[in-house]
């Protein structure tokens, strides 16, 4: 069964950090893709950032290009989301997903998702 657990969200001000983590299980993990996305409230969900564990590649979505930061440590089966100089737009849910190998773009070519961790940017 695939599991996906996402935490370290919670609340901070303009300008600052957090780091989220998604610990994975249930599948191969250095033969997937992950992805981060997020839900703001009244808005549709969109992706922010991707990775192939295989070989490290990565992109980021314009919103957050340069202030986003995804990585993984392979051998703890997790992927992280550094971000830094949050703004209040950044508020949502954050969840993580994975498909094998390759990384997509579009999120219903992810079948897996956890359950999410509340991220809130206070201006």
């Amino acid at each position: 069964e695939v599991q996906l657990v996402e935490s370290g969200g919670g609340l901070v001000q303009t300008g600052g950090s957090l780091r989220l983590s998604c610990v994975a299980s249930g599948f191969t993990f250095s033969d997937s893709a992950i992805g981060w996305y997020r839900q703001a409230p009244g808005k549709e969900r969109e992706g922010v950032a991707y990775m192939v564990l295989r070989d490290g590649d990565t992109y980021s979505e314009d919103s957050v290009r340069g202030r986003f930061t995804i990585s993984s440590d392979n051998a703890k089966n997790t992927v992280y989301l550094q971000m830094n100089s949050l703004k209040p737009d950044d508020t949502a849910v954050y969840y993580c997903t994975a498909r094998q190998m390759y990384i997509s773009r579009r999120e219903s070519e992810y079948a897996d998702w956890g359950q999410g961790t509340q991220v809130t940017v206070s201006s």
